[in-house]
């Protein structure tokens, strides 16, 4: 076998073994994270608040017991059982009234037409509200001068009264209660939607659209509204929870929906009187007016935390 020689060394200062390197060359195995959108990025901070989310799953229980509990349920709302004043029972689980109405049926359709109050109340105000004052936001000088005076002149009335005058004349009709308290919430959205639309018409964004020839209209509702979202989705939620306790407060004075329907604020109402003797009466209608409102709020709780692109640590 042939012998095989070793190169010699260098020898002194340059022995050391010269190791070649290529800074060229990058790592075996790259690991990367796939980019997460705005939305991802709302939602999975969302799912961290952990009230919100019980919240979430109460709220969708409720709504579940109005509407389907209602279809499947044996009595309906209108029906008049033989038992009257009855207390609790495997038959009644809520018991009935003087008249043998199932207090059961009684709150699950009470909670469908609160439910449907305050959501309609809830999107009236908001859209209303978003668009003028993104419109106020963006144009300013007297055109913003003028919409938000009219603004003003809408928070200075007194809601309960207004509502109450109004609701009146409405015939108890649920969805006119609602345009009625819409109609008069819209002022405190339009506030919130102008403050943001007027920080974000000075953005790099909106001298780029004016810059490619945009409309006013597709920069207001292509590029600000979107971007103001945020605020305008969590005053949504909070007007969810205002508009039920403000249809409760109308119903408990007498100026909600009235008879034969029936809501949640109604069911109170005519319960105060028994509250000593037939507590089921009072205390059922009154566990889910505060079920609904906590859960909205918590819920919009969450939706505050989640849209706050400064948020590092979410809340329980």
């Amino acid at each position: 076998m042939p012998d095989e020689t070793i190169p010699d060394m260098p020898t002194g200062s340059d022995s050391r073994l010269q190791v070649a390197t290529t800074p060229e060359a990058g790592p075996e195995r790259e690991f990367t994270v796939k980019e997460r959108s705005q939305a991802q990025l709302v939602f999975r901070r969302f799912l961290q608040h952990r009230l919100a989310m019980i919240s979430l799953v109460v709220f969708v229980l409720i709504i579940l017991f109005a509407y389907v509990g209602a279809a499947i349920w044996k009595y309906d709302a209108g029906t008049i059982t033989e038992q009257n004043s009855a207390p609790p029972s495997g038959d009644h689980p809520f018991g009935t009234d003087a008249v043998g109405h199932d207090t059961l049926a009684q709150v699950m359709r009470g909670t469908q037409i609160s439910l449907q109050i305050s959501i309609l109340v809830a999107i009236f105000a908001t859209v209303v509200g978003t668009v003028w004052g993104a419109v106020a936001g963006y144009y300013r000088g007297w055109l913003d001068t003028v919409l938000m005076r009219i603004a003003d002149l809408v928070l200075t009335l007194p809601l309960l009264a207004v509502a109450a005058v109004l609701g009146h004349q409405s015939g108890g009709s649920w969805w006119l209660i609602a345009v009625v308290i819409g109609g008069l919430y819209w002022a405190y959205v339009s506030r919130v939607a102008r403050g943001v639309v007027l920080s974000l018409r000075e953005k790099e964004f909106v001298e780029a659209s004016k810059a490619l020839g945009a409309s006013d209209s597709r920069i207001i509702f292509r590029h600000l509204v979107p971007n103001a979202l945020g605020a305008i989705i969590v005053n949504l939620t909070i007007l969810v929870s205002i508009a039920i306790l403000l249809e409760t407060a109308l119903s408990f004075l007498g100026f909600g929906v009235q008879p034969p329907d029936t809501s949640l604020g109604l069911l109170v109402s005519s319960a105060q009187t028994a509250i000593d003797t037939r507590p089921w009466l009072f205390y059922f209608p009154g566990i889910f007016i505060i079920l609904i409102a906590l859960t909205i709020n918590f819920i919009g709780d969450g939706l505050r935390d989640a849209f706050d692109p400064q948020q590092t640590k979410v809340r329980a």
